[in-house]
């Protein structure tokens, strides 16, 4: 008895000393999964988005679409069996011979019951360059399909870039709204000691009362935003809304230079949409053809194995050859259809020339896109400098107007205010260090690097 007591309690220590550690390292091990670097968000991202799924699924379509058309090239092999079953067998008439008595009498021509097995090939030679040009179109549908692709991925990376900033900014503010509480509450205190020994009127204490009960409304508000942009960043890396989020604090301020003319070659070299609509001019090329080809005839070369019988087994008989083979040459050729083709080729023109125009407004609205690019960047980089400077100046304020209070030659609320502007201060300078972040990740999206 005294030994299986021994060995409960030792097992009991066991646990109260294991179980900890493994709840330590569970706890760490899950804080490691919920933590993310700006690239591992990339990364991960781009691993699991539905849409980069979708979009990896329609180039291996397009492959398969190519192939499709690949295959029209060559021999097409196919066989047939059939049967007939007709009403009665034709009997060829009796034939008198002149004499009497004298006739070839009537006899069966076919029989009732009919079957045929036949094996045929097929081979295109010349199809006025519609298969060549159907050809040319799958293989630029691949092109198109990786183009969109790639613009899926830059415009997922913009995505998750602007979420994870807006995390640091949501952050940051909520920083901020807790040094302002702090700051609050320690002043409240003050503001109580001066109430109770009758130096402040009680409306003095309630001013900072009810600033720190607005500053916790603004608390929650912050928080709240947080976790909204937490559950939003978790939608773009298809994870479950709820889990939570850490990230690596990138906010820290780094120069960049800017050149439009420079940026827009770049943007006119590797933006998708350029690429798109270039893909979309040669396919308009092949698709002119490809009407054009109506134009001339189709030749094509066949044979066919033929085996006949009126038994399930063709092997012959009375009224089918056992076996025969035939092959020849079609030429067709529909050479009046009321202008139909010639319609059809102004039709494809006119297409090409919507999208002649089209790439021109997709260069203007590039161009466009870069200079508001470049003027947020520029905007962003002349802020934060000056949004410092008004931090360092609101801190400086508040500490001469606590100390002025202190002595009782201030009011309440120029302490307040001057707590209210020194957040408001710090919340500018941290929307321009995040808003110059956005602006250059805007900014390698509008000129199509990831």
């Amino acid at each position: 008895m005294r030994s299986s007591r021994r060995g409960i309690r030792s097992a009991v220590l066991v646990a109260l000393f294991v179980l900890p550690l493994w709840a330590s390292a569970f706890a760490e091990e899950a804080k490691k999964e919920n933590y993310y670097t700006l690239e591992n968000a990339i990364q991960e991202a781009l691993k699991n988005n539905y849409q980069v799924k979708i979009r990896k699924e329609q180039v291996d379509e397009a492959r398969f679409v190519k192939e499709q058309a690949r295959a029209d090239f060559y021999p097409k092999l196919s066989t047939n069996y059939g049967y007939t079953r007709l009403d009665k067998a034709t009997v060829s008439p009796a034939i008198p011979l002149g004499l009497p008595g004298l006739a070839i009498p009537e006899r069966a021509v076919n029989t009732k019951d009919n079957y045929q097995w036949s094996t045929s090939v097929r081979q295109p030679v010349f199809t006025g360059f519609a298969l060549l040009s159907t050809y040319e179109l799958t293989k630029l549908g691949i092109d198109r399909s990786e183009w969109e692709l790639e613009q899926e991925r830059l415009n997922l990376i913009l995505a998750v870039k602007e979420s994870y900033f807006l995390i640091l900014r949501a952050d940051m503010a909520v920083d901020v709204v807790r040094r302002e509480i702090e700051a609050l509450q320690a002043h409240l205190e003050v503001a109580r000691n001066f109430y109770e020994v009758g130096i402040i009127p009680i409306n003095d204490l309630l001013k900072a009362e009810v600033e720190l009960a607005l500053a916790v409304q603004n608390l929650v508000r912050a928080q709240n935003t947080a976790m909204g942009n937490r559950a939003s960043f978790n939608n773009v890396l298809a994870r479950p809304t709820h889990l939570p989020v850490a990230v690596e604090d990138i906010s820290a301020y780094q120069p960049l230079l800017f050149n439009l003319e420079g940026s827009m070659d770049k943007a006119l070299l590797h933006r998708p949409e350029i690429k798109l609509v270039n893909i979309a001019l040669l396919q308009a090329d092949q698709q002119i053809r490809l009407a054009r080809s109506r134009y001339y005839p189709e030749v094509s070369v066949f044979g066919d194995y033929i085996k006949e019988g009126d038994e399930y087994y063709v092997s012959g008989s009375e009224f089918h050859d056992n076996e025969r083979w035939q092959a020849g040459a079609l030429l067709t050729w529909t050479f009046w259809e009321w202008g139909k083709t010639k319609n059809a080729v102004r039709e494809r023109m006119s297409e090409k020339l919507q999208l002649l125009e089209t790439r021109e407004n997709i260069r203007q609205n590039i161009h466009l896109e870069l200079i508001q690019a470049g003027l947020d960047l520029d905007q962003a980089e002349k802020n934060i400098p000056t949004t410092r400077k008004a931090v360092e100046q609101a801190e400086e304020n508040l500490r001469v107007t606590q100390e002025r209070y202190k002595a009782q030659v201030t009011t309440t609320t120029e302490v307040l205010d001057a707590q209210a502007l020194l957040t408001r201060a710090r919340l500018n300078y941290y929307v321009a260090l995040i808003d110059h972040h956005l602006a250059k990740a805007r900014l390698q999206r509008a000129v199509g690097e990831n």
